[in-house]
């Protein structure tokens, strides 16, 4: 009995088509069958497609029928693997095995070693219509799926790589996923990835994977506020051990620290950073006129700073920095029982001139809010007396308020942005984020696909809906000429 890697003869190509052949009206058969019966009452469906694909599964293990014959072979070895396969049920998944199969029953292929180990699942999902695959197997098997033009299966792949971003790995996989989406053109992983790494990126500065961080890469993410961090010192730490392993030269190295947001660093911190850090020490010309407007932007109020300086620019805007003067963390325990209510406080802005200013915020949860759309209306009416309302109506809802007004409040906004923190594969990482419009109070679209009555839900951990709350002072120019 012939197998996947054996050298048995290949059977007649007449035999091979016409067993497919009949396998597939035997599909379209049951098809038309189902449709048929699909109006009698008294219809039902005799299924037996498990035992088609476990017939389709020896078919291929055993050889029977085979009418072509596959040898895939690797640059690092001199043996080939043999797969007997059957020409018709290659064509109907790939169009390239279709053209390859036309004149001819043997085809060599030659692939690299990592999809050369996954050829016979590959050639397995064309038979069965399935596959499960690891981590570090996402990208060869996609490689193998768009090579080939299996369409199906490469959209699988792709959805397999979003969906697992947060999954552990010993290495990381997500920067690897994010240039492979960049070389093979596919925008929605490359967003997805960049997405991921900017709401986790403390996880992946202390991760193997950040020294294989491209400078595409990490240009693209210094350029983003919403990156969650601790702080932008710890960013600057980060991106110090990225310079000093990486060595570029001196253009990208200047490029690389200009996107630091030096404001957003204590005066205390920066004088350390200029005796200690061998990296500035030697670009300190690149960033010289950044690290001094910083002392000033520290040293000066924000509305004597503004009248000489555009602050409305990236440098002055805070990330969503994970510190306790920022913001802070909630755990809602049980979050579809009842209202809910808070308080914390903030630092008033990032300048040293507002370090001693605290603005009181005042939160409410609320797990089953009702639009005034979906409210009981009362009516004198007999007929009408209130609308039926139902539990599952309403929305969760997050009110942030500050408990307080000031003067000092004048020339600075805040916006608001709200992280909910879900459990993969054992770690708590950022799925979702939520940010409310500076004039606003809460976001509109909270939780809006949320299920908190499930225990399951992916927002929720141990029933716990854990979140926190980051306050993003942002400073505005009142005086447009400067002096």
């Amino acid at each position: 009995m012939a197998r996947l890697t054996g050298t048995r003869p290949v059977a007649t190509r007449r035999w091979g088509c016409a067993a497919a052949a009949f396998l597939l009206l035997l599909l379209t058969v049951q098809a038309a069958q189902k449709a048929d019966l699909s109006g009698d009452t008294t219809a039902a469906t005799i299924n037996h497609s498990l035992t088609l694909l476990q017939r389709l599964q020896e078919l291929l293990q055993n050889g029977n029928g085979s009418d072509s014959v596959l040898r895939v072979r690797t640059a690092a070895s001199d043996e080939a693997k043999v797969f007997h396969t059957h020409q018709l049920l290659l064509g109907l998944q790939s169009e390239v095995f279709e053209s390859l199969l036309r004149n001819q029953s043997v085809v060599t292929l030659h692939e690299p070693p990592e999809t050369a180990a996954l050829f016979e699942k590959f050639i397995r999902y064309l038979y069965c219509g399935g596959v499960s695959i690891l981590l570090h197997q996402a990208i060869p098997m996609h490689q193998l799926a768009s090579k080939y033009r299996v369409w199906g299966l490469q959209r699988g792949v792709a959805d397999y790589m979003k969906t697992h971003l947060a999954s552990e790995s010993s290495q990381g996989h997500v920067v690897g996923w994010y240039h492979y989406a960049v070389r093979i053109g596919d925008a929605a992983l490359q967003e997805s990835c960049l997405q991921f790494l900017a709401w986790n990126l403390s996880a992946v500065l202390g991760s193997a994977e950040w020294g294989s961080v491209s400078v595409e890469l990490l240009l693209l993410l210094l350029e983003r506020s919403d990156l969650v961090l601790h702080s932008e010192l710890e960013l600057y730490t980060a991106v110090e051990g990225w310079l000093s392993r990486r060595q570029p030269d001196g253009p990208v190295a200047k490029r690389v620290l200009r996107a630091i947001r030096y404001p957003m660093i204590a005066p205390s911190q920066l004088f350390r950073l200029q005796t200690q850090s061998a990296v500035l020490a030697r670009h300190y010309g690149a960033v010289q006129d950044l690290l001094f407007q910083a002392f000033q932007f520290h040293a000066a109020s924000p509305l004597h700073f503004a009248k000489y300086f555009d602050v409305n620019c990236s440098m002055f805007l805070p990330r969503n920095y994970l510190a306790p003067s920022w913001g802070s963390q909630w755990v809602i325990n049980n979050p579809a029982r009842d209202d809910r209510s808070t308080s914390f406080q903030t630092q008033l802005g990032p300048s040293s001139h507002d370090a001693g200013k605290r603005v009181t915020w005042n939160v409410l949860f609320s797990p089953r809010w009702l639009p005034v759309s979906l409210r009981p209306v009362y009516s004198d009416s007999v007929s009408s007396a209130v609308q039926p309302v139902r539990i599952e109506d309403g929305r969760p809802r997050l009110v942030i308020t500050p408990a307080m007004s000031s003067p000092d409040f004048a020339g600075v906004s805040f916006q608001k942005t709200v992280l909910v923190g879900v459990r993969q594969q054992g770690r708590v990482l950022v799925k979702h984020a939520y940010s409310f419009h500076q004039s606003s109070d809460e976001a509109a679209d909270f939780l809006a696909h949320a299920d908190l009555q499930k225990r399951t839900s992916e927002y929720l951990i141990d029933n716990s809906l854990h979140l926190h709350i980051i306050i993003k002072p942002v400073y505005h120019s009142l005086i447009k000429v400067k002096k």
